[in-house]
């Protein structure tokens, strides 16, 4: 929703006429069109990536290798870590160019939206860190069966955890070995008479 703000803000209020005679649109940040065209582009990457990301968080259970888990959790790492360090970035140079713009009368009109734009970039960071914070302890999680399997694990919270497999029933008892230390006695066995008393 930040980054909506963000970039709507910047395309439909920060582009103004310097004087109001002028047809030619100028950022409202220092007249600068890098600083407009930044903010746009962080804003636009950070919507996709979350709306990637929710499609991802949604299938996440369904994801079956552990391998691809891992990879997930660390591409969501270091996404919302690059994202939030596009968002300080943003935040300083939108913050920089707008304290450098003097307003004229065409540039007064922008400037809640670029007010707006600089704050929600600002807010956006702490957004971002958030979220890379908590990809960073899914990640520490690491092969917790709580995360990477579970499907072993009935749903209900008092189940009792399921048994060991059973075989297949293909196993013969001709494999396994007699205990120790226990013989047939034989009545008299060879070569050794009861002694009578």
């Amino acid at each position: 929703i930040f980054s909506i703000v963000v970039f709507g803000s910047i395309v439909n209020e920060c582009y103004v006429n310097k004087d109001g005679r002028d047809s030619k649109l100028l950022c409202i940040f220092n007249e600068n069109e890098s600083a407009c065209s930044y903010g746009i582009a962080v804003g636009i990457i950070a919507f996709f990536g979350c709306i990637f990301f929710f499609v991802v968080d949604l299938y996440f259970q369904q994801i079956s290798s552990v391998k691809d888990r891992k990879r997930a959790v660390l591409l969501d790492l270091g996404f919302s870590g690059f994202l939030a360090f596009l968002w300080f970035v943003a935040f300083c140079f939108l913050a920089n160019q707008w304290q450098r713009t003097t307003l004229t009368r065409g540039f007064a009109q922008g400037a809640d939206a670029a007010r707006a734009a600089i704050t929600f970039s600002f807010f956006s960071i702490i957004i971002w860190v958030v979220l890379a914070l908590r990809a960073l302890q899914r990640f520490r999680l690491g092969t917790d069966m709580s995360l990477f399997a579970t499907e072993q694990f009935p749903s209900e919270p008092g189940a009792p955890y399921p048994g060991y497999p059973v075989g297949s029933g293909t196993e013969s008892t001709e494999t396994y070995q007699s205990p120790p230390f226990t013989e047939t006695l034989e009545a008299n066995p060879k070569g050794y008479q009861v002694p009578a008393y």
